[in-house]
């Protein structure tokens, strides 16, 4: 019958489907299984190669030894990611004590983040005849060679910028080029042909001071009061005294004691999104266990303190190159927050720092405030440095990245005359008169026409008049290109 035929099929076709499963089954029984999945943390595969030694401070961070390679797993935030080593070992460290392998910054002989003027004194610093460096020349995405030598009879550096051919080629000497920039360097290791020396030491960033890492550990920012040790009196200002500390009696530090009321939790939060070469590093914060409020903040200790006071004891020394590279330094600080969405709202040589190196950077955030539109109107009669202030904060209370490129012109001008007062002779209501009248600074005796132009276009009446720090920073490089002559 016709129900019996299609029992029949039916069950024909099961069979055959029962014999299928079994022959798959026994394939794939002798075919070997994939591996498995990575754990979510080993996905990572950018590679990269410390450039710095670095202690891990916290369980969960990991040690990094100069010149070995590690595996990033994952960026944790901008400045901590998570990595694991040859052996294994996992935690986090700090993101600019690596760099990617394959990039200059690999080689044991780049410094990033140093100018001609601190290039000479890390090779001065070290005394060997063929010691170099290669560095980022005032020039973007150009470098420069420094050599130090004793053909002269006394000790001198000597500076030769590394040049491209139409095809790209490297050279520092006509006919000797190259495909990249560390095969000139490996040629001139061992050939002079040109230069004054061939290049025997490399003096790279090992050679410099460690740079300050965002907190002492990732996410910690709260830290233990028997871990510092308080020292000598630095200074002091309207938000507290500053102290040279210890931390665990190894790591120099300076401690800020906040007044009662002078700064919120939400104030250092602010403070401690500032993370940048050209700005001085927050560490983290004692707090009460009562109230949770910050009551001392912990910073990178600068050794040659404030800017002010280091240009009235070093007027004589200072020539105008290095009188440059300091408003480098800032407007590059500068430059960073204002990027950043930042403004700071009291930029003044006071509330710069100098380092062991003669590099400045930029500190005292207390009045910073980070914004969306570029414009903060501060409330009421709150305080704000009149000499250093456009007429819109005079007279408005409104402050933005353009407020801060008014006080930058300001601080050069500090800068120039060697850490005298704006406006000296005058009050601040007679200033506000003045400012508001367009009566501005004279050319300081130290600057050039050129440096003061810089000044006078940061302090053009109009907020939209005055340059963004970016071109700033582009107008004092070329300067101290012509003035260096690299």
């Amino acid at each position: 019958s016709t129900n019996s035929i299609l029992t029949y099929v039916f069950d024909i076709s099961r069979w055959e489907r029962a014999v299928w499963s079994t022959m798959m089954t026994a394939q794939l029984s002798q075919k070997k299984l994939p591996p498995s999945p990575p754990e979510d943390d080993d996905i990572g595969v950018m590679k990269v190669v410390a450039i710095y030694d670095f202690t891990a401070r916290e369980s969960s961070d990991l040690t990094l030894r100069h010149g070995e390679t590690y595996i990033i797993l994952h960026k944790q935030h901008q400045l901590w990611w998570r990595a694991k080593d040859k052996h294994g070992n996992k935690g986090f460290i700090p993101s600019n004590y690596v760099t990617e392998i394959g990039t200059i910054e690999a080689n044991d002989w780049y410094c990033k983040n140093i100018n001609r003027a601190e290039a000479e004194h890390l090779l001065r610093q070290e005394g060997k005849d063929g010691g170099f460096v290669v560095r980022s020349s005032s020039q973007p995405s150009s470098y420069t060679v420094s050599v130090y030598t004793h053909s002269s009879g006394k000790g001198e550096v000597r500076h030769y910028q590394i040049k491209q051919t139409d095809t790209a080629q490297f050279f520092l000497a006509e006919n000797h080029v190259f495909g990249s920039i560390p095969e000139l360097i490996n040629y001139h290791r061992h050939n002079a042909a040109g230069l004054v020396s061939r290049l025997r030491y490399p003096i790279g960033p090992m050679g410099t001071c460690l740079p300050a890492t965002a907190g002492f550990s990732s996410d910690k920012w709260e830290i233990n009061p028997s871990e510092l040790t308080f020292m000598k009196e630095l200074g002091s200002g309207q938000f507290g005294v500053v102290r040279l500390g210890k931390w665990r009696a190894q790591h120099k530090v300076a401690i800020k004691t906040i007044n009662e009321g002078a700064m919120s939790d939400d104030d250092f939060i602010e403070e401690a999104k500032i993370m940048t070469p050209s700005c001085v590093s927050l560490f983290g914060m004692l707090t009460t266990s009562s109230f949770r409020r910050p009551i001392c903040i912990v910073t990178e200790f600068m050794e040659n303190g404030c800017l002010l006071h280091f240009l009235q004891q070093h007027s004589r020394t200072l020539g105008r190159v290095q009188l440059l590279f300091m408003c480098q330094d800032i407007c590059e600080g500068m430059e960073y927050l204002e990027q950043s969405s930042f403004i700071h709202r009291d930029l003044a040589a006071r509330n710069c720092l100098v380092n062991e190196r003669n590099a400045v950077k930029v500190c005292d955030f207390g009045m910073t405030r980070y914004v969306l539109d570029n414009q903060y109107t501060s409330s009421m009669g709150s305080r704000f440095p009149v000499k250093w202030s456009p007429p819109e904060v005079l007279h408005f209370n409104k402050f933005s990245n353009k407020s801060d490129v008014w006080s930058f012109g300001v601080l050069m001008w500090e800068v120039f005359s060697e850490g005298k007062t704006p406006f000296e002779n005058c009050s601040n209501l007679e200033v506000v008169e003045k400012v508001t009248q367009g009566g501005r600074l004279y050319r300081p005796h130290r600057a050039s026409a050129h440096i003061y132009n810089i000044m006078y276009r940061c302090w053009h009446e109009r907020p939209h008049g005055r340059p963004p720090f970016s071109e700033l920073l582009q107008n004092i490089r070329q300067i101290t290109e012509e003035e260096t002559d690299t």
